[in-house]
C-alpha cells in the first residue's frame, strides 16, 4: 500500500513540476512575441500607477489588491534589479537611492514601457518598491501622466515593523551585499543595511536599530511630501493605512476610481476579504500593535525624531 501511495505522490509531484515548467516557458514565449511587437510599434506607457511610501507601510497589500484589476498590467512582484540596472546606487557613490528629474531620459522611459508591455501585454501598468518614495521627481519626469498613490501609516506601527524587518536581512537586505561600508548597527547585531539608502545614512552605521528606522521613516516621507508639490493634484491621491484597515471596501473603491479602474463586484468582494488574507506572512494586520509588543520602549524613545514629518502626514505624535 505504501508503495502505491509513494507512486501516486511521485506522479503528483511530477505533474506540478511539469505544469510550472510549461507555464514558465509559455510565458517566456508570449513575452518574446510581445517584445517583438513593441519593437515595431513602440507604444508608450499610458498613465502608469506608482505606489509610494516608506518601508513596511502597507504597500504590498495595496499593490496586490490593485493588481487584481484586469484593466492594468502588473508583474505581481517588485523589480528592484530592473530599476537599479538603469541607475545603480554605485553611480551615486552609494549615497542614496534617490533619483530626481535630471536622471530621467528617453532610454529609461522606453526601456520601462517595453519591459512592462512584454511582461504584461499592457501599456498601462502598476508598480511599487521601497525606493520609489525617494524617486517621485524622476518617475514623474519619466511619465508626466503617471498616477501616484501615497499610502501613509502611523509611525509607531511602521517603526515596529521596520525593526522586525531589520532582523530579516535575507528578505530586506539582498541588495546591500556590495556596500562599501562596515555596518555595525546595534553594536554589530545587524551587519547588512536593510530597505533603502537615504542621504546621510552613513551617520547611522553604528546607531541603534530604532534610530536607523526613525531616520529612514523621516527621510523617505519628507522626500515624498516635498515631491508631491510638483505633481498635479489630479494625479496624486493619499490614503491612510488605518482607513483601509477600518473600511477596506470604501477605501479601495476610492483608489480604484482615482486610477480610473472599474471597481467590479469581484474586486469589491476581494477587498472585503483583504484583512482575512494578509499578503505578508510575518506581519499581523492590527492597528496600534506596537504598544503591546517588545519594541515599545525603543519606539517611544525615537518618536520625537519623526514627530514633525508625522504631523505633516496627518498623525498626532
Amino acid at each position: 500500500m505504501s508503495s502505491i501511495v509513494s507512486a501516486q505522490n511521485a506522479v503528483s509531484e511530477f505533474r506540478i513540476k511539469a505544469d510550472k515548467t510549461l507555464r514558465y516557458y509559455g510565458h517566456r514565449t508570449v513575452a518574446a512575441a510581445r517584445s517583438g511587437l513593441w519593437s515595431v510599434f513602440r507604444w508608450p506607457a499610458v498613465r502608469p500607477v506608482f505606489i509610494v511610501s516608506g518601508s513596511r507601510s502597507g504597500t504590498q497589500m495595496l499593490y496586490r489588491t490593485l493588481s487584481a484589476s484586469r484593466e492594468i498590467g502588473s508583474l505581481h512582484r517588485e523589480i528592484y534589479a530592473l530599476w537599479w540596472r538603469l541607475h545603480p546606487p554605485a553611480n551615486k557613490h552609494w549615497d542614496t537611492h534617490a533619483l530626481d528629474a535630471s536622471d530621467a531620459n528617453r532610454h529609461d522611459r522606453e526601456f520601462i514601457a517595453h519591459y512592462f508591455f512584454a511582461q504584461t501585454g499592457s501599456s498601462r501598468f502598476i508598480d511599487k518598491n521601497n525606493q520609489h518614495g525617494l524617486c517621485v521627481p524622476y518617475l514623474h519626469a519619466l511619465f508626466p501622466d503617471a498616477r501616484f498613490i501615497y499610502i501613509k501609516r502611523n509611525p509607531g506601527d511602521t517603526l515596529n515593523s521596520m525593526i522586525e524587518g531589520w532582523g530579516k536581512p535575507e528578505r530586506f537586505a539582498t541588495w546591500s551585499t556590495d556596500l562599501p561600508e562596515t555596518i555595525a548597527v546595534e553594536d554589530g547585531r545587524y551587519t547588512r543595511w536593510c530597505f533603502f539608502l537615504a542621504d546621510g545614512w552613513r551617520s547611522y552605521l553604528n546607531a541603534s536599530v530604532e534610530e536607523v528606522c526613525a531616520f529612514q521613516y523621516r527621510s523617505i516621507h519628507r522626500a515624498i511630501l516635498d515631491a508631491k508639490r510638483h505633481v498635479p493634484s489630479g494625479q496624486w491621491v493619499e490614503v491612510f493605512y488605518e482607513d483601509l484597515v477600518k473600511n477596506p471596501v470604501e477605501g479601495f473603491r476610492r483608489l480604484f476610481e482615482h486610477c480610473e479602474l472599474a471597481f467590479t463586484p469581484v474586486l469589491e468582494r476581494r477587498c472585503a476579504e483583504v484583512l482575512s488574507n494578509p499578503y505578508d506572512a510575518f506581519s499581523e494586520i492590527r492597528l496600534e500593535k506596537w504598544r503591546d509588543q517588545g519594541n515599545r520602549d525603543r519606539i517611544e524613545r525615537v518618536l520625537p525624531e519623526v514627530a514633525e514629518v508625522a504631523n505633516e502626514m496627518g498623525y498626532s505624535v
